[in-house]
């Protein structure tokens, strides 16, 4: 759905002196050269420090729960001062989920919306900052790789084919010391599947209700000290409106080579192609009369992903473990707004290098981990803009780049055995440059950039009880850089201009909780949360410009529990209670839009005879106030309550591991619709899937 500020997508860019003097396509360049020099520097410390493989000790110990995303590194999950979710390639493949969305929707605190009705534009929100872009307070990485757009658009969710993915690490509350802008409200690392072993095959279809069939196969394995996993998959779906098709094709390979005991190194690359159309919203009455009609006759969208991972990792024995990664991503978007009159190409090109340090050693008899840490992002986006489908008369052309150098400090000391405690902090220079050009009269709309500087601390305690539980608590200040569109104003959906005055946002969160087993097999998670926001960027409609107006409070919980009573049945829910408000400003005490104060997820799996397993479900979702309503006058986003059933068959035969199922969400198809400032989004009625699959 076009924003309020940013009708369609766009493309910036922004630069630190420190790398870069200004200078369009030519200062580009230069750019990269001096960033190859660090990718050189880099390599050459990886493979030249003095006598690294002699020094090794010993391999990287293997620990059965482990997270990477909350430390940067490999850490028991229960040492984390944070709420975190691991979900594995095993539960993907069992939930019958078809894309990342349908498989993150059923955790606590994440909230999904898509004005689409398709996955690959589906907005994420956690922990109820709500509005019209809550995805740019959760951070999302690929392997590390932030895939965070720098303009106001959620990532292309259809980009990571399910057939690809290891796990995903979902790590609620702030990041910000690890991994600065952004993560504010919570990180997610999708971590692809790297092979191990004799050869390992998997296909797996499924076909569902609106046209929908998906298609995945995928190989791993290992020979010697080479790995290799090699993932494809298809996708596409009539929509259940008219107009909301899409479809999408994706590919992903990873290499590992184990140089020696003391060095890894390895390469992954993906590659997405997306396609897909944009019905539009639709007015009350048009709802009551049919659901499924589209408002926009001739509106679509086609986007390319590239993705490269490039990592070199290092055991320096007594002096610690050293780890590299250069990464680059590539976009390359096209999008006919009829519906807007603006036609557009864009392009996208990120640049990434994140080298860290990583030292464990005792201090006084207790353990010690010491991190260090570089983050140096260089975005370009370049958009031209036409006055009609065929592109054959261009209106204006943009160029924005976006380049920011972070450097970040953690450490992680026990206090005692069962009492740990984390500290950190970064510090970050973020340049946004802007030029528009009207292509016609070449003609100067704006040239100008904009600084900013971000700063974040963190401090936090986790106290281990027992074998498994933990208790924790932890204070942070995050930060917000402004999107690209946001600082600039070039998307053609009123007058053009460089938002020089407007600042990032800024906060302190707040959070404890626990995570505890009564019984080895029940385990209860709950954790109280609070954020409070400064200079909080909206849309005015008063002066139709980006302002940091509203100071904002988003405070809540998450609880949620598992019980399993083995070959009989497993129990599993959680429940999420928000409360968001303005702080300051005319909407004072006023409610958040699009922040449903209750959430509710429950499920239960029966084991049956003969490898069968049911599995009901259900989500409740609480009433909000509308998209745009600040003042909480209008027309309220209903409740809604989704029941779906699945039936699953996976017997063993042999090395063979078949798998079957069958379900059927929305049980009893009911209605309900996303409402925003510019009209109503239906959301799908009962729709029926099934699929098989084989492994061997």
């Amino acid at each position: 759905m076009p924003d309020r500020a940013c009708p369609v997508p766009d493309t910036g860019s922004g630069m630190t002196k420190l790398f870069f003097k200004r200078g369009g396509k030519k200062t580009a360049m230069e750019g990269l050269k001096r960033f190859s020099r660090w990718v050189v520097f880099t390599l050459a410390f990886v493979f030249a420090f003095p006598g690294f493989q002699a020094l090794a000790e010993e391999k990287q110990v293997t620990m059965e729960e482990v997270v990477v995303t909350a430390t940067r590194d490999r850490e028991e999950v229960r040492k984390v001062a944070a709420n975190v979710s691991v979900i594995t390639a095993k539960e993907i493949e069992a939930s019958g989920a078809t894309t990342v969305v349908e498989v993150l929707d059923k955790l606590e605190s994440i909230d999904f919306r898509s004005y689409s009705g398709n996955a690959a534009q589906a907005m994420i929100d956690m922990r109820g900052f709500g509005g019209d872009s809550p995805f740019g307070k959760t951070l999302i990485m690929l392997d590390g790789r932030r895939l965070n757009r720098p303009d106001m658009a959620s990532i292309n969710w259809l980009q990571i084919p399910l057939s690809n993915i290891e796990r995903i690490e979902v790590v609620r509350g702030s990041s910000a010391i690890l991994y600065g802008d952004s993560a504010v409200g919570g990180t997610i690392n999708i971590i692809t599947k790297r092979g191990v072993g004799k050869p390992k095959v998997s296909a797996a279809i499924t076909a569902g209700s609106y046209g929908l069939h998906d298609e995945r196969v995928g190989v791993t394995g290992s020979v010697d000290k080479i790995s290799y996993a090699l993932t494809g998959g298809n996708q596409k779906t009539s929509g259940y409106r008219d107009r909301s098709k899409f479809s999408s094709q994706s590919a992903g390979l990873d290499f590992g080579y184990d140089a020696s005991d003391a060095l890894n190194l390895g390469l992954g690359l993906s590659f997405a192609k997306t396609d897909y159309d944009m019905p539009g919203s639709l007015t009350k009455s048009q709802v009551e009369r049919d659901r499924r009609q589209a408002a926009n006759p001739d509106d679509d969208s086609s986007e390319k992903y590239y993705n490269l991972n490039l990592r070199a990792d290092s055991i320096l024995g007594a002096f610690g473990r050293f780890s590299f990664n250069f990464l680059y991503g590539k976009k390359d978007l096209t999008s006919d707004m009829a519906s807007w009159s603006v036609y557009s190409r864009n392009n996208l090109d990120t640049y990434g290098l994140t080298p860290r340090y990583i030292l464990e050693k005792d201090i006084l008899g207790r353990k010690n981990k010491l991190t260090l840490g570089l983050d140096y992002y260089y975005e370009t986006l370049d958009q031209d803009r036409y006055s009609n489908r065929e592109k054959t008369t261009k209106t204006a052309i943009v160029n924005l780049i976006r380049e920011s150098l972070g450097y970040y400090v953690r450490d992680e000391f026990n206090i005692m055995k069962e009492l740990i405690l984390g500290m950190g902090y970064r510090t970050e220079r973020a340049e946004i440059k802007g030029k528009d050009v009207t292509a016609a009269t070449s003609t100067t709309v704006f040239d100008d950039k904009k600084i900013h500087k971000g700063e974040a601390w963190e401090a936090g305690l986790t106290w281990l009880i027992g074998k498994k539980s933990k208790v924790f608590a932890k204070y942070a200040t995050v930060y917000r850089y402004p999107f690209l569109d946001e600082q600039a104003v070039y998307s053609g959906w009123g007058a053009d201009e460089f938002l020089f005055s407007l600042e990032k946002e800024k906060g302190r969160t707040y959070e404890a909780g626990t995570q505890f087993y009564p019984l080895d097999d029940l385990a209860v998670g709950l954790t109280l949360f609070r954020t409070d926001m400064e200079d909080e960027i909206v849309y005015n409609n008063a002066t139709f410009k980006n302002e940091n107006l509203d100071e904002t409070r988003h405070q809540g919980a998450e609880f949620s529990l598992t019980y399993k009573v083995e070959k009989w049945f497993k129990v599993y829910g959680n429940y999420t209670y928000h409360d968001a408000e303005f702080r300051k400003g005319t909407n004072t005490g006023k409610k958040v839009p699009l922040v449903p104060q209750d959430k509710v997820n429950a499920g239960l799996e029966i084991f049956l005879p003969y490898a069968f397993t049911l599995r009901p479900e259900m989500r409740y979702v609480s009433d909000c106030f509308q998209g745009g309503d600040n003042s909480n006058t209008a027309e309220k986003v209903r409740s809604y309550t989704f029941y779906n059933l699945f039936l699953h068959y996976r017997p063993v035969w042999g090395g063979f591991k078949p798998s079957a199922f069958f379900g059927v969400e929305n049980l009893t198809d009911e209605k309900h619709e996303l409402i925003s400032y510019n009209g109503y989004y239906p959301y799908p009625g009962i729709t029926l899937k099934g699929g098989v699959s084989l492994t061997f």
